[in-house]
């Protein structure tokens, strides 16, 4: 029997210039990036009369985010309050660090069944439709104002004080507006307009910056294959160079990239908090020969401990339950350990769950 083979070094210094594209990196025919496709339109969610208070701006952006997010999860947000110069920064603190050698970026590596630090693409866990893309992420916890700054100086050291001293600011602000989004969600859903806000106070969330490194065969693989985000609320902000794809209806379809708005979209665990009022879908990203690209992402997930429970109004007989109570934290581990995010997490961990409920519960 042949030993098996070492996981593949993504090294993305080198990568970017590699013709000779490494099997796993090879995504199946039907999964492969398609030519040209159409813009997906999505509503650019004006929040500067929502977070002054202005009543019938509110009523319009809650009218506008309740269609989005019944059809297909996503929508813009403009004049959130958070100035350019924070973007900029994170984007320039980002491309800095994905430019270091891999020796020294492996310094916060990822370690199996984390979902923090340093990854190369995915290669230690997966072997095949591998994304071609590196990744740094830092947990973030609301309340704990030296979390993300005390990880980067344990890992990197003080040379990176002010890198991490950035995404610990960066990481609040994101946390911040996401609860005022989390208002506006609550206010379209028609239930207590305090109740998503509080339910994600306190949040234990994931910061992550994503580097995608040019391909020469982008024809041929992926940046971020097919999934739907496990976590609740996802705030994204996209350089000028564009990838970023959501599947509606069975096509897919491109949102562009605008330096002044953050892109927002419904992840699993909001889906089954809001009983399946609100959606999440896939979405993907795409790569390219001729420029690298940077995303920072912040995912809003709620304390690993809170029971994901839909409000009363969210249930009737029109809506019955769609899926078990569980906490975040069991459905992060069935994500890290059990399941590769796709289309049907929810489904196979309401499975997963229901065939390990007396194993589940002494690990609560």
């Amino acid at each position: 029997m042949a030993p098996p083979q070492e996981p593949i070094v993504f090294d993305a210094n080198l990568f970017q210039d590699q013709t000779d594209i490494p099997k796993g990196f090879i995504w199946p025919d039907h999964e492969k990036p398609s030519l040209n496709v159409p813009e997906l339109s999505v509503p650019i969610i004006d929040l500067g009369g929502f977070l002054s208070g202005d009543p019938v701006a509110s009523l319009e952006a809650a009218k506008l985010v309740d269609e989005a997010c019944q059809k297909h999860g996503f929508f813009l947000v403009a004049n959130h309050g958070v100035d350019f110069s924070i973007m900029e920064n994170g984007h320039n603190f980002a491309d800095t660090f994905f430019s270091k050698p891999l020796d020294e970026k492996r310094k916060a590596q990822r370690q199996v069944g984390q979902n923090y630090g340093y990854a190369s693409s995915f290669t230690t866990r997966f072997s095949t439709s591998l994304p071609w893309k590196e990744t740094l992420s830092f947990r973030f916890v609301d309340g704990n104002s030296s979390i993300v700054e005390d990880y980067v100086e344990e890992k990197m050291g003080q040379d990176l004080q002010e890198f991490g001293k950035f995404y610990q600011q960066y990481s609040e602000t994101m946390s911040a507006l996401a609860l005022k989004i989390m208002e506006l969600l609550g206010t379209s859903l028609g239930i207590d307009r305090e109740f998503l806000k509080d339910f994600y106070t306190r949040n234990d969330s994931i910061m992550r910056l994503n580097h995608y490194p040019r391909c020469q065969k982008p024809d041929l693989c992926l940046g971020t294959g097919p999934h739907v985000d496990p976590t609740s609320l996802t705030i994204l902000h996209q350089d000028n160079v564009g990838g970023l794809e959501v599947c509606v209806d069975g096509e897919w379809h491109s949102i562009s990239p605008n330096p002044q708005v953050f892109v927002i979209n419904i992840g699993d665990t909001l889906m089954a908090l809001t009983n399946c009022r609100y959606k999440s879908v896939l979405h993907r990203a795409v790569v390219n020969s001729d420029k690298p690209r940077t995303s920072i992402v912040f995912f809003l997930c709620p304390d690993k401990e809170k029971m994901v429970i839909p409000p009363k109004e969210l249930i009737d007989a029109e809506h019955p339950r769609a899926y078990p109570d569980f906490t975040w934290g069991t459905l992060l581990r069935f994500t890290q350990e059990q399941h590769r995010a796709d289309a049907n997490t929810l489904e196979a961990f309401s499975k997963w769950l229901a065939e390990n409920a007396s194993t589940n519960e002494k690990d609560e």
